[in-house]
């Protein structure tokens, strides 16, 4: 960050370190001993750099190395957010390398150890930190962020971290971790993204008792205090930033989640994750998986291990393929099943919320999920609700012996709360389970030699396309279709021999390109059903969106567009 920081010092009268602590986020594009001499030269940074000259191949080396020498994966997550920091290039140079392999470090499962001690690993602010008492001057909040052509927001009120409940403002994480795979899966350039945190306060009493806490010391506030605060938050967002400002809601408790994602979703371009984001990449793994049982959608009796906002966004996404397939709605719904913390969810059990009452069966109350399984007997069970090891032995054994090939998704977040591992479900299904899990597993060799490779139900699969494509065209509302289209995609991805590994999703190493193609599907709907606001629509789609691809590569400064002074030429003129 020398040569940004050098450019600053001729206008503000702080010295380095100051303005480095002042300043956020935005980084130099060049990366320390990448300068040329003649860069260095013009930036006024000859001398404050070692002689020699490192490409970024070779700067790439030496954060590998560093990289392996740190003692644990929260060290690791450490290092490279410090990297993201001071050389947002290299950053995404480094994670585009070898994604499979760092993104479990800056998403999930790692992100979620980090954010429940961001107080710990917190070394510099990134990104906006919106509080309560910030009601009725929003916009000027916003007006402190450096950038002015913002195009994707991530945003959250930190009630609801992946499974690990409020974490307040240390659910920073997210948002910040989500848009890193924006740009390193996706390509959106960096430059256009924000990560929010609308600090209203945390329940978490170890956290308001936590001296290490950097949010609001209070209890959570709600009401109509919390509803003004989000409306002057997606009002102040458009002024600044335009209706097609992409806001990704994430982690919000399921109280607010679907009511604010069906308040503003054909107000302004915006989507939740955690709704639709996770049921786009689950239905992609139940289409692809129709390859294996050789039947339709709506063959299937679908049983979903919690009733949050996870198994209701799948839900509702599963009954829009059925449809498509042909089989009407109400025919659709009575394929789904679902059970929450007090049982199957069936017609007339008391306290059922709007949302539950339309997956509620005509059936006698059960209790508890293994009787569910072996009263209802469904193909597929999904496991939304965190609660590790839900699928027992007992229900993984049942589904093998009602199903030829038993689906069983474990999509819970992280690891420790994965309804089972895959190692159990391929070893109790002799191998006949089609698995997939939200966090990564390694691949399971069972004892006659046959070898799986889990599939991962990671939203990375869906938000970074999707972003790049309602950001290329100018998409101003994102409807269901939308993520449809996108598990469809996802879904035609999965070759055959991917299948015959026991993976239900495209590599993860192929991810860029899976990003790519859905984005150009998305900007291929947009313009056939009027959505894109860019003009005039492109002949040539996939070239279109290219352009809006981030790249990693240093960009040079044109020697000979700068008036040098004498001392400079004369130093420039030596071939070293």
């Amino acid at each position: 960050n020398v040569g940004h920081i050098s450019r600053m010092r001729k206008t503000h009268p702080i010295g380095p370190r100051d303005y480095d602590m002042l300043m956020p986020t935005r980084k130099s594009n060049h990366g320390g001993m990448a300068f040329t001499l003649d860069e260095r030269m013009h930036l006024g940074i000859h001398g404050l750099l070692p002689p020699c000259f490192l490409s970024q191949d070779v700067q790439v080396l030496r954060v590998l190395r560093n990289f392996d020498m740190k003692k644990d994966d929260l060290d690791r997550y450490i290092y490279l957010m410090a990297l993201q920091d001071r050389n947002e290039k290299l950053f995404y140079r480094i994670l585009t390398s070898d994604i499979e392999r760092f993104m479990p470090i800056v998403y999930t499962p790692i992100v979620g150890l980090a954010c429940q001690h961001y107080g710990l690993v917190f070394r510099r602010p990134r990104g906006l930190y919106i509080t309560i008492h910030d009601r009725g001057h929003i916009a000027t909040v916003l007006r402190s962020w450096p950038e002015n052509d913002i195009k994707a927001i991530v945003v959250t009120d930190g009630e609801r971290i992946l499974g690990l409940g409020d974490l307040g403002c240390y659910g920073m994480g997210i948002p910040v971790g989500k848009l890193a795979l924006y740009t390193a899966c996706g390509g959106v350039k960096p430059q256009q993204c924000l990560p929010v945190m609308l600090d209203v306060g945390t329940n978490n009493e170890d956290l308001l008792n936590d001296p290490l806490y950097i949010g609001l010391r209070q209890k959570r506030q709600r009401g109509q205090e919390y509803d003004e605060l989000l409306e002057e938050f997606m009002e102040a967002v458009t002024s600044r930033y335009g209706m097609t400002c992409l806001i990704q809601f994430e982690d919000f408790a399921n109280t607010n989640a679907f009511r604010l994602l069906n308040k503003y979703r054909n107000k302004y371009c915006t989507f939740n994750d955690d709704i639709q984001g996770t049921a786009a990449v689950a239905v992609a793994g139940l289409l692809a998986a129709l390859r294996i049982t050789n039947n339709k959608l709506s063959d299937h009796r679908i049983l979903f291990q919690g009733a949050g906002e996870a198994a209701m966004g799948i839900a509702d996404l599963i009954i829009m393929a059925m449809e498509k397939e042909g089989t009407p709605r109400d025919e659709s719904i009575k394929k789904i099943w679902m059970v929450d913390s007090k049982g199957l969810i069936v017609k007339g059990r008391g306290n059922l919320t709007h949302e539950k009452c339309k997956f509620a069966q005509d059936h006698s109350e059960i209790k508890h999920l293994e009787d569910v399984v072996q009263d209802i007997k469904p193909t597929a069970i999904i496991g939304v609700a965190a609660v590790g090891g839900a699928f027992t032995e007992k229900i993984i054994k049942d589904m093998a012996s009602f199903n030829k090939r038993p689906i069983i998704f474990a999509l819970s977040n992280p690891t420790s709360k994965a309804e089972c591992t895959a190692k159990q479900c391929y070893t109790l299904t002799e191998g006949r389970g089609i698995f997939a899990s939200g966090s990564p597993f390694d691949p399971v060799v069972l004892p006659d030699g046959r070898q799986f490779f889990p599939g991962q139900g990671n939203n990375a699969y869906v938000f970074p396309g999707v972003a790049l494509g309602v950001v290329a065209c100018g998409i101003k509302h994102i409807s269901d279709e939308i993520f449809l289209t996108t598990a469809e995609t996802i879904a035609d991805l999965v070759k055959d021999e991917h299948l015959s590994e026991g993976r239900l999703y495209p590599p993860l190493n192929t991810i860029r390109e899976v990003s790519l193609r859905l984005a150009v599907k998305i900007v291929e709907y947009a313009y056939k059903n009027n959505l894109a606001t860019v003009t005039p629509e492109p002949t040539d789609k996939e070239a279109f969106v290219c352009t809006h691809v981030y790249s990693t590569d240093y960009e040079r400064f044109a020697a000979d567009s700068y008036a040098w002074p004498e001392e400079a030429k004369k130093v420039l003129s030596v071939k070293l």
